[in-house]
């Protein structure tokens, strides 16, 4: 009889931490029948609605990230860490995991150092050409560091990198399915060429200015676009 798998997983804070987390735990449920999951977010973030509907378990950290002018907020940051390490660490007692998986967010730092503290063996998956400080931190202990991108070698110990490229979720992989249905939802002309743009985290900024300046040059080319802002 195969031996139950118990997975814990923490990310969150915004949908690129979220949503590879989900994949990942999707995927695990799909090619291993006997496993446990548990997410670990951060409270009052997205992903403390979002992992719930996927049918996933998710405990909450008051945890929040430093804000890069001085206000108020930062002043509670060292109360909230501490107190968010010392529940991480309960969780991680309580659910006893046989291994945790790191996809980014602010409770990600609480939760896989505790879990590297008691020996635990933890993965980082990282989504982005540039990583994150808490990623950082915490490859100095993870067993692998899964990376979408070449050259991450320049933050992360060379021997721990396995290039896997970002998880995505299953319905992503039949889009040309729903390719009539997209049209008709959007009320796109079949026969034009459609522009996508997506932004999100620090990025978007950038992103977004870069489409408003080039606005009039992508009109003239007939494209139709569909733009999705996340952050001006």
């Amino acid at each position: 009889m195969k031996q139950l798998v118990k997975i814990l997983l923490s990310g969150g804070g915004t949908g690129g931490h979220i949503y590879p987390a989900i994949s990942i735990a999707n995927e695990l449920k799909r090619r291993f029948s006997k496993t446990e999951f548990l997410f670990v977010g951060a409270n009052d973030r997205m992903e403390m609605e979002k992992v719930p509907q996927e049918g996933y378990k998710i405990i909450g950290l008051n945890i929040a990230g430093l804000q890069r002018s001085l206000t108020l907020k930062n002043f509670a940051f060292p109360f909230k860490l501490i107190h968010s390490l010392i529940k991480a660490k309960q969780i991680v007692k309580d659910f006893n995991p046989d291994v945790v998986i790191g996809t980014g967010g602010f409770a990600s730092g609480p939760t896989l150092y505790m879990a590297n503290q008691k020996n635990i063996p933890t993965l980082i998956q990282e989504q982005n050409s540039f990583p994150g400080v808490t990623n950082k931190l915490l490859a100095k202990k993870a067993k692998k560091i899964c990376v979408a991108y070449s050259g991450l070698e320049k933050y992360f110990p060379e021997e721990k990198i396995i290039k896997t490229g970002n998880p995505v979720r299953q319905d992503l992989l039949k889009i040309s399915e729903k390719q009539e249905e997209a049209i008709s939802f959007f009320g796109l002309d079949k026969n034009k060429k459609t522009l996508v743009v997506l932004g999100g985290s620090l990025g978007a900024r950038v992103i977004n200015q870069t489409l408003e300046k080039n606005m009039d040059f992508i009109l003239v080319k007939d494209f139709q676009i569909i733009w999705k802002s996340c952050k001006l």
